[in-house]
């Protein structure tokens, strides 16, 4: 069986592309997935598959959300492995006046081109948070919070031409935590 997280982009924010999360784990079971588990509200499912495609199964699971709730939802997945590595590798734990409860992830649906990273530098220049982009996620570390940032995950989207979904770091402990504790 393969681990996976699914990341769901903008759903049950301020009342639109509302998906209750017991009809969400129902239209996984349907997809034939295992082990179905939902966190929060904003779309966190961890789940197994005997299938190791996520290609495959993020399509499946946007074609299946859309026909079930009537909206396109773009969706995430990272497989356990990666979940494990994007929790190793942020750059800013441990550093002097970083708050864990100001770090952030945006994960993107793919790794975007060097030149689009490079073009951030001057457009982030004004920010007063700190951001650093390795493989598929950007890591943020955001003093003030994630709702005064000027790199949102629309800000990233916009300006890497990708699909991208942001968690807080609690969010992004607790997904593995549910990942390891899985029966599947």
């Amino acid at each position: 069986m393969h681990m996976f997280v699914s990341l769901l982009r903008g759903i049950n924010v301020t009342g639109y592309h509302m998906v209750s999360m017991p009809r969400l784990r129902e239209l996984y079971e349907s997809l034939r997935l295992e082990g179905v588990r939902t966190y929060i509200q904003s779309g966190n499912v961890v789940f197994g598959s005997a299938r190791d495609d996520p290609e495959f199964l993020k399509a499946e699971i946007e074609r299946a959300i859309e026909r079930t709730f009537g909206f396109h939802v773009p969706v995430v997945l990272r497989r356990a492995a990666e979940l494990r590595k994007v929790i190793r590798a942020n750059p800013f734990l441990g550093r002097d006046g970083v708050d864990e409860g100001r770090l952030y992830v945006t994960f993107l649906e793919r790794a975007p081109s060097k030149a689009l990273v490079n073009a951030l530098a001057p457009v982030t220049v004004k920010s007063k948070d700190d951001y650093e982009v390795l493989g598929k996620e950007i890591y943020l570390h955001c003093p003030h919070g994630y709702g005064k940032t000027l790199l949102s995950t629309t800000f990233f989207e916009k300006h890497l031409k990708i699909e991208a979904t942001n968690r807080n770091w609690k969010t992004v402990q607790t997904l593995l935590a549910m990942v390891d504790s899985s029966p599947t």
